[in-house]
């Protein structure tokens, strides 16, 4: 009940208002965002909740944001058929190089 007071409030707000707000917002959501790909933080989440809140007013955003969801499927996709190739595991130990020799054991053997 509150969420949907919260949001006609904000609809009654003059656009202009709510597009200057909404491009501080999601623009600040990318510069961090952006920062944090070079520094250690979720870089890539601020940025996609960036363009999110961006899409909330902005038709190019929004048509970025339907391009970002694309392409996380098919990089979820891809990795889903990688796994699935190497039997589905990755705890499974990696096969040895081709030419390469054994490592001695614990044993020295």
């Amino acid at each position: 009940m509150a969420r949907e007071t919260l949001l006609r409030q904000w609809r009654r707000l003059p656009h202009p208002l709510r597009w200057a707000g909404v491009a501080a917002v999601g623009g600040t959501l990318i510069v961090v965002g952006v920062v944090l790909l070079v520094l250690p933080g979720p870089g890539l989440v601020l940025i996609a909740l960036g363009v999110a809140v961006l899409a909330t007013e902005f038709a190019w955003a929004e048509s970025i944001l339907h391009r970002m969801k694309a392409a996380g499927s098919a990089a979820a996709d891809g990795a889903k058929r990688m796994l699935n190739r190497r039997g589905g595991s990755v705890d499974r130990q990696p096969r040895p190089l081709p030419g390469a020799e054994p490592l001695a054991d614990e044993n020295g053997g």
